[in-house]
């Protein structure tokens, strides 16, 4: 069995460059514990001046792409408007190992609900939210630009 990612956003040169894990295989096994349980990934932009800008974020895997909130102020809104290329990367292990990266396109989705109607988010974060000192509904207010990130390519060992 394999997810298949496919954003509708890519150009025509980009269609039919499908990104797929395969979960027969031992790394696609630990792709899809990364994307299910982690709960913090590196997504990483770049910047005006090329510099690629990494910022640990919290996020949802929907099967085919990663949802993540953001506060309107943040530099990354405006990097992802310039460049909309991005990486996710996961934690490795303390010795370099289980290295995963994902790359793709990311954009803002106006259409996505706020975190607080987002059930796999606020149960995914509930202590993250109380860690923080914030409710949902708080969280939603200053986490309010929904980005949705799908990926096209995948690395690692």
């Amino acid at each position: 069995m394999s997810r298949s990612c496919y954003d509708p956003r890519s150009t025509v040169e980009d269609q039919g460059r499908d990104m797929d894990i395969d979960l027969s295989t031992d790394f696609g096994a630990r792709v899809a514990r990364h994307l299910e349980d982690d709960r913090i990934v590196w997504l990483t932009t770049v910047g005006p001046d090329g510099t690629p800008q990494p910022s640990p974020v919290w996020f949802v895997w929907d099967g085919e792409a990663a949802l993540i909130y953001s506060q309107p102020s943040a530099p990354k809104l405006r990097n992802i408007a310039q460049q909309p290329r991005v990486s996710l990367n996961f934690n490795c292990t303390p010795s370099g190992g289980d290295v995963v990266i994902l790359t793709g396109d990311c954009w803002i989705d106006a259409e996505a609900p706020p975190v607080s109607e987002m059930p796999a988010y606020v149960e995914k974060y509930t202590q993250g939210f109380r860690d923080i000192g914030m409710t949902p509904d708080a969280f939603a207010q200053t986490y309010s630009v929904a980005l949705r990130i799908r990926p096209t390519s995948l690395r690692g060992p």
